[in-house]
């Protein structure tokens, strides 16, 4: 072997032993990198969150934000998603995995600990791509102690209303609608208007029209307070407490989740009752036919071991049991025990009784149609505060055109196999 071949040898071998130093340090500066998170939680929350991941000795890092969905569309424009994001519903997630931007969850928790209609929920496809990891109950009321209401329609005054959100106003606008239909209508119809099943378009049928309307005559019967709900947040005046116990014109009851309470406060808390909605609803009483849910859904959008890891850890019995008890929030994992506290247990025997849960319908609904939902209801009691008629008909019929647009642009595209458990 000549001399220069054995300089080149050398070299080529340097050459290698540094490309694999290379290598190792990538990967160990990959392995160091934090799990990126992006949620909808702020404040006292976001604190409750980010310790209940420090205790699984991951290293991440937390974004929260109201305005999620503009906040994500911009990083996966960009071509850096975060890791992981938890989205208030499945409607845009459903999106993301048509879109081939998520990861599947196969395998990173049993589906089966969270029953119906949340192991349904996440799945898509075939494929499991979000796991919710908080729970809250509608199609409930809160009242303010010594103010329980009777079994039967509420009149317009003793509602507290709030249209206003950070992310997406109006939304306390669709609950009503929801809910009117949910109790009016039972789980069937429903599930296939939620979910724009067969050729019916749902949106201007019977069903959902007259909820409409029996919300919207609700309204006009103190256009005063309708006026105050559409300039008001649905959380109360900041740092207050509660449109419950801040609320316009001594109103003495809230059509809101179980979420409320952050709202109230544990001391205010402790001065409220609920009952469920359907008594109250307007042109009722009606029974109870299912309770409207809402969930956070966790979602992957890469796919680093680590990012892996946590997923499963939060997803797990005893990550879901240490949320809820760190944070005071209920889990869709049925196997986590629930809260102590008397308006806590009520919430959790709805939650885990016998009648049926329905995913609240909006959030299953693709984000254009669930923002037209939003915009209709804001433009109703926009119309009624002006004492002017808001022409359900013609806005069910535009909410209807973005439907139809929709189901022609994604046809074939994945959908939640149901909304309603079979309880």
């Amino acid at each position: 072997m000549t001399r220069r071949f054995k300089v080149l040898v050398l070299l080529v071998v340097m050459l290698l032993i540094t490309v694999g130093s290379m290598v190792v340090v990538w990967a160990q500066r990959d392995d160091e990198e934090p799990v990126t998170i992006l949620g909808t939680w702020t404040s006292t929350q976001e604190q409750q969150f980010t310790d209940v991941l420090r205790g699984f000795g991951i290293p991440f890092r937390y974004q929260g934000t109201a305005a999620q969905r503009e906040v994500l569309l911009s990083k996966v424009q960009s071509g850096e998603p975060p890791d992981i994001v938890i989205m208030p519903g499945i409607g845009e997630l459903a999106e993301y995995a048509d879109q081939h931007r998520l990861q599947s969850l196969d395998g990173l928790y049993d589906p089966q600990q969270y029953g119906s209609p949340w192991n349904s929920a996440g799945t898509i496809g075939g494929h499991l791509y979000g796991v919710p990891v908080k729970a809250d109950l509608k199609s409930i009321v809160w009242y303010r102690q010594g103010h329980r209401p009777a079994d039967s329609p509420a009149p317009m005054k003793s509602w507290c209303m709030g249209m206003g959100d950070d992310g997406a106003s109006g939304w306390p606008g669709s609950d009503w609608i929801e809910d009117l239909v949910l109790q009016r209508e039972g789980p069937g119809i429903y599930e296939k208007w939620a979910l724009a099943k067969g050729k019916v378009k749902w949106w201007t049928s019977d069903p959902v029209r007259d909820a409409w309307q029996a919300w919207a005559d609700l309204l006009k019967k103190d256009r005063g307070a309708a006026e105050h709900a559409l300039l008001t947040d649905h959380r109360g005046a900041p740092e207050g407490h509660g449109l419950l116990f801040t609320g316009w014109g001594g109103c003495t009851l809230e059509h809101q989740g179980s979420f409320a309470r952050s709202f109230y406060g544990k001391k205010d808390t402790q001065h409220t009752g609920l009952m469920d909605s359907a008594p109250l609803l307007p042109a009722g009483p009606e029974r109870v036919r299912a309770h409207e849910v809402t969930g956070d859904f966790a979602a992957l959008f890469s796919n680093r071991p680590q990012a892996r890891e946590l997923i499963e850890r939060l997803a797990s019995k005893a990550g879901q049991q240490t949320w809820a008890d760190t944070a005071d929030v209920f889990s869709a994992n049925r196997q986590v025990q629930s809260q102590h506290g008397t308006v806590e247990r009520e919430i959790a025997r709805r939650l885990t009784g016998a009648v049926p849960l329905c995913l609240d319908a909006s959030d299953v609904m693709p984000p254009s149609v669930r923002d037209a939902f939003y915009e209709a209801a804001l433009l109703t009691i926009a119309k009624v505060s002006a004492k002017q008629d808001p022409d359900i008909p013609e806005l069910l019929k535009n909410i209807q055109n973005v439907q139809d647009a929709w189901k022609e642009q994604h046809a074939g595209a994945p959908a939640p196999r149901t909304v309603c458990s079979t309880r």
